[in-house]
């Protein structure tokens, strides 16, 4: 791996793709080049993906040194996590994500990037906190929550910044089951199982006819929605 921060190990025909980096699973540059390196494998071994954080924290999102640290950064680590999350949602096998704690930001995108999501229960926050932090959120991020979020919940989520607890995610659509801390690995393991076992093939086509316009959408549109970020400043 490119980095010792993610973790690979392979279970039967399931992927299990562990962030781990003692603290929030911050996604910095060198965390997604290790990411894609783990989908590689799994693609050549033609595995289902679990994706896994450690206990109390999934991924607070992108790497606020990175964030904070000029422009050019900023703006490369975001286009860097934009091509990530492309690839987990019509990625060919099942991606299946186990929300171990706090999912903030582009820790929230994983959640909607995979194709099923279950979370810890818990005193744990989920969700696009970016207005509150004072960035707008980037078309990208807004597409890929259009398509997960029920409509209900869209604009509370988005626009507004709301954060919720795991039972409060799954009434959004940032997961779709719960279970306890204890629990949650092996509850994901048979998700994944469950749907490393349907044909591939139908799996993959499938997925990219529900998914393909929205990813073309998003890749018509990346570039200037790069271009478009900037620093936060105040008020």
């Amino acid at each position: 791996m490119a980095d010792e921060k993610v973790h690979y190990a392979l279970d039967d025909r399931v992927a299990v793709v562990t962030l781990d980096d003692g603290k929030a699973n911050a996604l910095s540059p060198a965390t997604i080049t290790a990411v894609h390196d783990a989908l590689d494998r799994a693609e050549r071994e033609a595995a289902a993906v679990l994706l896994i954080g450690r206990a109390g924290r999934f991924s607070a999102g992108f790497d606020l040194t990175v964030m904070t640290g000029g422009i050019d950064g900023l703006r490369g680590l975001v286009k860097g996590g934009a091509e990530l999350l492309l690839r987990l949602y019509l990625f060919p096998q099942p991606v299946v994500a186990a929300c171990t704690g706090h999912a903030l930001a582009a820790g929230a995108l994983l959640l909607l990037a995979a194709d099923a999501r279950v979370g810890a229960r818990g005193p744990f926050k989920i969700g696009l906190n970016e207005v509150a932090i004072q960035l707008t959120l980037p078309v990208f991020a807004m597409e890929l929550a259009r398509d997960r979020l029920t409509t209900r919940w869209f604009t509370a989520a988005v626009t507004q910044a709301r954060v919720f607890d795991p039972e409060g995610a799954r009434e959004a659509g940032y997961l779709d089951s719960l279970a306890a801390p204890e629990e949650l690995r092996a509850s994901a393991l048979v998700q994944a199982r469950q749907l490393a076992a349907l044909p591939n093939r139908a799996f993959r086509e499938t997925k990219r006819r529900e998914r393909g316009a929205t990813v073309d959408r998003i890749r018509a549109t990346l570039d200037a929605d790069i271009e478009s970020l900037t620093t936060p400043v105040p008020g």
